[in-house]
């Protein structure tokens, strides 16, 4: 079956779903791709807030800039850090006019958060399931739409370039063009085509390429992937940022999320002795940035051989601390821990990607008529670490800019419609799930164990050998199989496990998330 479409948004998180209503509510026609259903999100995970100048008795956008700069190691493009800075506060009253609430203080202004990195109170948030309250406002927004058409539990497998047309393709090309995707009707096992004027990119991170995540298992890094078939360019992906404090309950995946935003609150960790350890690391204590705490987490546990330490909020008021995390008492105590007299067990998780597709200041990718938007697009914000909360208020600046610029070229696209229809001839194996599942495990295993917080040139080159066996034995089965989302989906964890490491081996320096034995850091500009 083949759709038209004047855009194309494949993911569902907040950055595809706010591109998606702004350029509907100009009379476009859109087409919604989600893989399994709407809720089903990296935002609706997100706990901690959306960060933003709002307070400016105190606050300002120098602080907020200098802030992210200083987090990503100062490889973060000041121009993308502008842009997101500034347009905040708009993109702010944006989501409030969707529905979004943010909690307030009695006296009507914002009840902000500090988190690590932040050097003022910045972060609203909506309790601390700020990332659910977006999600499901956007939902209701996207579902009362005339203009977008949802396709859930649809995934798309490529995107359609002149490769499929007949047309050679190479990486020297200069001006190869997105025409849509082939999408895989889960249910039917269809595959169709969605044709096209302009393409965006929205599927989220690859927290799922690791055994501990915070992510949900649908975060398979499928948009990058296919973006790197194409021939598109990819970059920052060594740069993951592994949040330090995940609820260390094993056999949860993905691993329930404890915000940084507790550590703001005035949580503090301890080793499994009892005795705070981050004095030995940071002077900034418990909120240096992410990167630093999820080292020094790894260090005290490498240290006694411990497989998680504690966070301990006990000494903070019970009722404030039951008002503010609510969900987050809620879990705890439903695996027999209360926080406001226990101290939770935690252990870093493969959380963030501050890489991905590379995109200008207006969203757009290397491919022509093809976007990226959200975790991942690589728009230079977040340079080698993430600063926290940061995120989602880049998902909505960028999809601004992004639909903005789209509009303005869409009437000058013309619909390419000599696509031929997806080759699936092929036959689907009795032991082929069992091949996928087991090597999905070893990925996973590969990934975490010699790709993750610390890393050595050679633990490196024995990812890659174990991984190009992998890679091998899965595309051959691809090419016999018909479409599936689980071999679909094996096939681009390993495409991004090779990304992460290829660009891992090629950054010979320790800086921000990327930390190697055999380069030795250098002192961290912090002022």
């Amino acid at each position: 079956m083949t759709y038209e479409y004047d855009y194309l948004v494949i993911g569902s998180g907040i950055a595809g779903m706010s591109f998606a209503l702004k350029v509907a509510a100009k009379g476009a026609r859109v087409a919604l791709i989600c893989k399994t259903t709407l809720d089903e999100a990296n935002t609706a995970l997100a706990q901690g807030g959306v960060a933003s100048v709002t307070n400016l008795a105190v606050d300002d956008f120098d602080k907020h800039i200098h802030d992210t700069m200083v987090a990503g190691d100062w490889l973060s493009d000041p121009k993308a850090v502008e842009l997101v800075v500034k347009g905040a506060p708009e993109q702010i009253r944006q989501l409030i006019n969707w529905g979004v609430e943010f909690d307030k203080k009695d006296d009507d202004t914002f009840d902000l958060h500090r988190e690590g990195g932040h050097s003022e109170f910045r972060i609203l948030h909506h309790a601390d399931n700020t990332g659910f309250e977006i999600q499901q406002s956007l939902i209701a927004a996207i579902r009362s739409s005339e203009n977008i058409d949802i396709f859930e539990n649809h995934f798309a497998i490529e995107i359609i370039t002149q490769h499929h047309i007949g047309k050679i393709v190479n990486r020297r090309t200069p001006d190869i063009t997105c025409y849509g995707a082939y999408v895989l009707d889960i249910e039917s096992g269809r595959v169709d085509t969605f044709l096209s004027r302009i393409t965006v990119m929205a599927t989220g991170g690859v927290g799922a390429v690791y055994q501990t995540t915070t992510n949900p298992l649908v975060a398979t890094g499928d948009g990058i992937a296919m973006v790197y078939r194409a021939k598109g360019e990819v970059a920052d992906m060594e740069f993951i940022q592994f949040h330090p404090t995940a609820l260390y309950h094993p056999g949860d995946r993905p691993s329930f999320l404890i915000t940084e935003a507790m550590r703001g609150y005035g949580a503090v960790l301890r080793n499994l002795r009892g005795e705070e350890f981050m004095h030995k690391y940071d002077p900034r204590l418990s909120l240096a940035p992410r990167d630093i705490v999820a080292r020094a987490i790894d260090s005290e546990m490498k240290l006694y051989g411990d497989d998680h330490v504690y966070l301990d909020v006990t000494h903070k008021d019970p009722e404030e601390t039951k008002k503010h995390f609510p969900n987050i008492y809620a879990k705890c105590l439903s695996l027999g821990i209360d926080i406001t007299k226990d101290y939770i067990p935690v252990a870093p998780a493969a959380h963030y990607l501050c890489g991905g597709i590379r995109v200008d200041l207006n969203g757009e990718s290397s491919i022509k008529h093809l976007y990226a938007l959200g975790e991942c697009s690589c728009t230079g914000l977040h340079g080698g670490n993430r600063l926290a909360s940061n995120s989602l208020i880049e998902a909505v600046v960028y999809a601004d800019a992004a639909a903005r610029h789209a509009s303005e070229e869409l009437a000058g696209i013309h619909l390419r419609t000599d696509v031929p229809a997806w080759n699936d001839e092929g036959t689907r194996h009795n032991e082929e799930m069992v091949l996928i599942t087991q090597s999905i495990r070893e990925v996973n295993q590969i990934m975490g164990t010699y790709v993750g917080i610390v890393r050595s040139n050679l633990r490196l080159d024995r990812a890659w050998n174990r991984l190009d066996i992998l890679y091998e034995e899965t595309e051959r089965l691809f090419k016999c199989s018909k479409a599936s989302r689980e071999i679909c989906e094996l096939r681009n964890i390993i495409n991004v496990g090779y990304l992460i490491m290829r660009q891992a081996k090629e950054r010979r320096e320790s800086r921000g998330l990327h930390y190697t034995i055999d380069y030795p850091p250098v002192a961290t500009r912090h002022e």
